[in-house]
């Protein structure tokens, strides 16, 4: 049995991925407070929705997809009803494993999860990490339940917070450099629909072919560079104004500031 404590975005998100992918409704428990969205998600999913208290005591596996401010109050609600061996799975953002298994009885294992806002399509990245009693079938079993909403990758909690400001923050990155894309062609003339559907999917393909072709983004940025050419014209300014440092600096802040949220 699993159980979803928080029916948010990510949760949502979540438990329509399990569903998706063959686990069955009867197998979900789902937490949710808000008594409007609970009933959509029984009627919508076909789940039972119960307090976090019966979903300690009833699931193998708690997925928590609260925000980390509400995360310590959960934790000290449920752990008086937790059973021995239950896996805990978070996606609060900076909430280390160490924090966690301190509000959860000795021995419980914990993952932690980074995934990113793409999982709301089921094109996520997500980066788990173990916890000090976390063995590799917990780990398995949490890359399986996050992989129904897109891709997962194991890393050491040591480098969770780069992966917050890698992917966790990376989406708003791209909607960025799109905006501005957009912006541009609109400023020079170009129907804003015309502008946003060749930027979309420029990125798509562009991303696809980096997932797909194995190379190195130099080797691809290389193949669309001519000498001489409009694209070495645009790589040219973008050098003199100095994006690739101040992308750089953006992600350590980025990084910086997880930590200092973690209290790393």
């Amino acid at each position: 049995m699993i159980a979803i404590i928080g029916a948010g975005k990510m949760g949502e998100a979540l438990l329509a991925g399990m569903l998706a992918k063959g686990h069955a409704p009867e197998d979900v428990l789902v937490t949710e407070p808000r008594a409007e969205h609970a009933a959509e998600l029984r009627e919508r999913y076909g789940v039972e929705v119960v307090p976090a208290a019966e979903a300690a005591k009833r699931a193998d596996t708690l997925l928590l997809a609260l925000k980390p401010q509400d995360m310590v109050a959960l934790l000290d609600e449920i752990t008086p009803h937790l059973g021995h061996g239950r896996l805990v799975i978070s996606v609060a953002a900076g909430l280390t494993t160490a924090v966690l298994e301190s509000h959860l009885p000795p021995g419980t294992p914990v993952v932690r999860a980074m995934p990113n806002t793409p999982a709301l399509m089921g094109q996520g990245m997500t980066a788990v990490a173990g916890g000090a009693h976390t063995g590799p079938a917990h780990l398995e079993r949490a890359e399986s339940l996050l992989g129904t909403v897109g891709e997962v990758i194991r890393v050491g909690e040591q480098h969770m917070d780069t992966v917050t400001a890698i992917s966790g923050s990376g989406p708003a990155y791209f909607y960025f450099i799109a905006e501005t894309m957009i912006e541009a062609g609109v400023a020079m003339g170009m129907p804003r629909a015309t502008a946003q559907k060749l930027v979309g999917q420029t990125i798509t393909g562009a991303a696809a072919m980096l997932n797909g072709s194995g190379e190195h983004p130099v080797v691809l940025r290389e193949a669309v560079t001519s000498p001489g050419g409009t694209t070495a014209a645009a790589l040219r300014e973008l050098e003199r104004h100095g994006v690739r440092a101040a992308f750089t600096d953006a992600i350590e802040a980025a990084r910086d500031r997880s930590s200092a949220l973690s209290g790393n």
